[in-house]
């Protein structure tokens, strides 16, 4: 009988290896659509957008809360784990506000808010 239970350290090294697995097909759909000429597709998009948000800030996001075409390119709204607590309900979670341009490229991202991974927001739908 053997354990499945993960540690803390081996589920950060899985997660450190998904980003270095997310940067590389980045990277190579980059290159893709700069050889092709094309603009990248919207997945191309969340994906670039994760990635440049995980490489300044270090964070690994968890999930994608909203994602919309502007004037100007880009908007995502990315959820991370800021500060592990146990229990996982207490730990510290945030929402990012990164904007991109036409072809994905980070111009800029902001933090919109903190809460605990546990608690209802009251904000409503957000």
């Amino acid at each position: 009988m053997s354990n499945t239970n993960s540690t803390p350290e081996t589920q950060g090294s899985r997660k450190s290896q998904n980003s270095h697995d997310t940067h590389d097909t980045v990277r190579n759909e980059r290159n893709q659509n700069e050889a092709d000429g094309r603009r990248p597709t919207p997945m191309e998009v969340l994906r670039q957008a994760r990635a440049q948000l995980t490489e300044l800030t270090g964070l690994v996001p968890e999930t994608v809360s909203s994602f919309e075409q502007t004037e100007d390119g880009w908007s995502v709204e990315v959820e991370v784990l800021e500060l592990a607590r146990v229990p996982d309900t207490m730990s510290l979670m945030a929402s990012y506000q990164v904007e991109l341009d036409p072809e994905g490229q980070l111009t800029g991202y902001r933090r919109v808010r903190r809460y605990e991974r546990g608690r209802a927001d009251a904000r409503g739908g957000r």
